[in-house]
């Protein structure tokens, strides 16, 4: 079984989410600080939105931040994310194979659906798991252990492909597999994802037979 990631691995997405941390804070003359874009990149939608209520003392539910920030990546993931290079052609050559697939992304499911059904790649998935229905975020472990039992598969029969070095570590720490995939969001990681990953790839490119 392979596994993929969403935003940063099979799409090119990271920097709208960075345009849209800063569009919303402008909006309420704030700036992103380091601190900041490191946690929310790196958090499902309800707990980025909770976080960024109480980081910026915010007088808003993290509901209306969520449906702000929904507004302002409906348009993106509908119309403009592009794929990741080779991203399509290897799930062809994965799906020619025989190989099965699921995609597991904290990605918001509207907006994934609307860019998969965009580039084509609903097809090639038997399952689509959003761990934000899990209540959980992709650095813990225990968000693999449930993907992989709701898709019936030991650790040891699962390769993950995944742009993040927090998912990375949780993936190996639950039994995974792991291909890190190169995203210029987490650029700054690579020797760490190198030590980290069972293999590392700029792009998909390279597992093109």
């Amino acid at each position: 079984m392979k596994l993929f990631d969403f935003d940063g691995t099979l799409v090119d997405s990271n920097g709208v989410w960075e345009e849209i941390d800063v569009r919303f804070l402008e909006r309420r003359g704030l700036t992103p600080t380091r601190e900041y874009c490191e946690t929310v990149g790196h958090s499902i939608f309800p707990i980025a939105a909770q976080f960024t209520r109480e980081y910026y003392h915010l007088d808003m539910e993290p509901q209306a931040i969520m449906d702000e920030w929904l507004s302002m990546a409906k348009d993106a993931y509908e119309h403009q994310v592009p794929l990741k290079p080779g991203a399509a052609e290897y799930l062809e050559q994965c799906a020619a194979e025989g190989t099965p697939m699921a995609l597991f992304t904290a990605c918001v499911p509207e907006l994934c659906r609307a860019a998969l059904d965009r580039h084509g790649l609903t097809k090639y998935f038997s399952r689509v798991i959003y761990v934000q229905e899990m209540g959980l975020e992709k650095r813990n472990p225990d968000s693999f252990r449930l993907a992989l039992e709701q898709l019936g598969v030991p650790g040891s029969a699962c390769t993950i492909y995944e742009d993040s070095p927090g998912a990375c570590e949780a993936a190996k720490t639950a039994g995974l597999t792991v291909v890190g995939v190169y995203d210029r969001f987490y650029a700054a990681h690579e020797e760490k994802m190198r030590r980290l990953c069972d293999c590392y790839v700029y792009s998909f490119t390279e597992l093109l037979a």
